[in-house]
């Protein structure tokens, strides 16, 4: 078997989300019905991506990877693919992956984007799929402020939709609010991984403090609390892109991979 790294970007508009799911339209299962398609395979490969994304949230740094059998022709394998695939997923590279690389277990940190825009003036609708219109305008530097306080290692059960048997303790490496070349709002957000739905409350925690019905100290209590707060708000996925996924030099992949498995009970 080969070990291909796949890099992908994809529209989440019309998908249920990456993991297949019988009789739904989803990345995972189009990247493995389009595998199976080209290499004629009598059964679906198994694609992992490094984290699954929920029901119309984008990606452009999106990594997987598979194993296939034999050694199949890269150059090959990547045109036939980029031609079968739906418009809305972009194959961006594909190789043979490093000794010990595991899509999942591997990364050191995932990366996330949240636009909103909080001016009517500054609205385009030609962004409507990718950019959350809000009512109020949003004071950036109050919500760094009160972002600071989620940085660092927390239990994040107040923000999160707990699966069976997991742990809803994370570490987030930075968080910040910023203007972009549009003039939106935008929160950029790094962590060792997310749990599900975690971003999107990070941000439904942080926008009551931008635009004043909340003080900055609240995201902080409701975090402390580690109940789920029904004035906290999950936002839309649109909103949300996976811009990027890091990984370790090559001979430390093996090693993250171990500490990753041990520390999520995962062998």
């Amino acid at each position: 078997m080969t070990r291909l790294r796949l890099d992908l970007a994809y529209d989440g508009t019309d998908f249920a989300g990456w993991a297949r799911q019988p009789g739904l339209r989803t990345v995972q299962g189009a990247l493995e019905d389009a595998l199976a398609q080209v290499l004629r395979l009598p059964e679906l490969p198994s694609v992992t991506c490094a984290g699954r994304t929920d029901a119309g949230v984008h990606a452009r740094g999106q990594v997987a990877h598979v194993d296939l059998p034999g050694e199949p022709d890269l150059a090959t394998l990547a045109r036939s693919l980029r031609g079968v695939l739906p418009p809305d997923i972009a194959l961006r590279d594909l190789g043979v992956a490093p000794a010990g690389f595991d899509a999942r277990f591997s990364a050191l940190s995932r990366h996330y984007r949240y636009r909103l825009c909080d001016d009517p003036r500054a609205w385009d609708p030609l962004l409507r799929r990718e950019v959350v219109a809000h009512p109020r305008p949003l004071d950036i530097e109050a919500m760094n402020t009160a972002g600071q306080a989620l940085v660092g290692e927390h239990d994040f059960a107040a923000l999160c939709k707990p699966r069976e048997g997991g742990s809803t303790v994370r570490r987030i490496l930075d968080l910040a609010w910023t203007r972009d070349d549009g003039g939106f709002a935008q929160m950029t957000i790094g962590a060792d991984a997310f749990c599900h739905s975690l971003v999107r409350s990070v941000v439904g925690v942080l926008v009551p403090v931008g635009d004043g019905r909340k003080p900055t100290e609240w995201p902080a209590e409701v975090v402390a609390a580690r109940a789920r707060d029904p004035h906290v708000t999950v936002m839309p996925p649109h909103g949300l892109v996976l811009d990027e996924v890091r990984y370790p030099a090559d001979a430390d992949l093996a090693a993250r991979q171990e500490i990753t498995r041990a520390f999520r009970g995962v062998s």
